[in-house]
């Protein structure tokens, strides 16, 4: 498996682990990390089916985007800046695969708009998010005025980016912003835990189940549902489909062979 610099990769039994590692700079995104995060998402390996990202070292996730980078942009850099990390961002969010954020700290900044672009977040009880951008003169440039008003609702979104306050891991559990909290110790052992279990289920199925929540998330009610209806006879055009429906009539465990 290709390494990098600023990328840790450990995969095992279809469940990949994405550290990112900076820990200098408490894994702040420049344009190399950006970079490197883009090729790896689009060499993706195919035998991965589940992607767990996180942050080295205990203190971070990632604390932001790299504001020494930042500082001397004028305003057709900063929207390049802005435009490279948006597009790392989408490609998570649109990958086939689920994505688990396991946020072991700050993630502040850009830190919280890469786990807003994951599809499921668990947190450590030590971990912050925010966005603090308009304290540094800015506003969020990786989409988090788009995410944060449609995970956490707009009126949270508001408060949040208006007043750049950070907000522990027990308030973003109960505004919804993540899934789950963990105390440090056992966020990666129940992040791991949570992607075996998607593991066990028909890959096919899965990802056409986050293609629909993703594409019909928008549409209107009839097209929303007209579009699952489309994805869920797709799904009868499949191997496993018969195997986990002869598993169930038969009680026993499926074996799904992705096809």
């Amino acid at each position: 498996m290709k390494e990098y610099e600023f990328l840790k990769i450990d995969l095992a039994e279809a469940v990949c682990t994405l550290t990112i590692s900076a820990p200098k700079s408490l894994n702040a995104l420049n344009s190399n990390l950006l970079k490197e995060m883009d090729d790896f998402l689009t060499n993706l390996d195919p035998d991965i089916r589940v992607l767990i990202i996180t942050g080295d070292g205990e203190k971070s996730f990632v604390a932001g985007a790299d504001i020494s980078e930042m500082q001397p942009l004028n305003a057709e850099e900063g929207e390049r800046f802005g435009a490279i990390g948006a597009a790392v961002f989408r490609k998570i969010e649109t990958l086939p695969i689920p994505v688990i954020a396991a946020v072991n700290g700050f993630a502040l900044g850009g830190g919280c708009e890469l786990a807003l672009a994951c599809d499921i977040r668990l947190a450590a009880s030590n971990a912050k998010f925010g966005q603090p951008e308009v304290g540094l003169g800015i506003i969020p440039g990786f989409s988090g005025t788009y995410r944060l008003a449609k995970i956490a609702g707009m009126g949270v979104a508001k408060e949040l980016i208006f007043s750049a306050r950070a907000i522990k891991a027990d308030e973003a559990l109960r505004v919804g912003l993540v899934n789950a909290v963990y105390e440090p110790e056992d966020l990666m052992k129940e992040a791991v835990r949570l992607a075996h279990r998607i593991v066990k289920n028909a890959p096919i199925a899965v990802r056409y189940a986050k293609e629909c929540i993703n594409e019909e998330y928008d549409l209107p009610a009839d097209e929303a549902i007209a579009f699952e209806s489309r994805m869920f006879g797709k799904c009868f055009a499949t191997k496993d489909q018969k195997i986990g429906m002869t598993a169930f009539l038969s009680k026993q465990d499926a074996h799904f062979i992705n096809e």
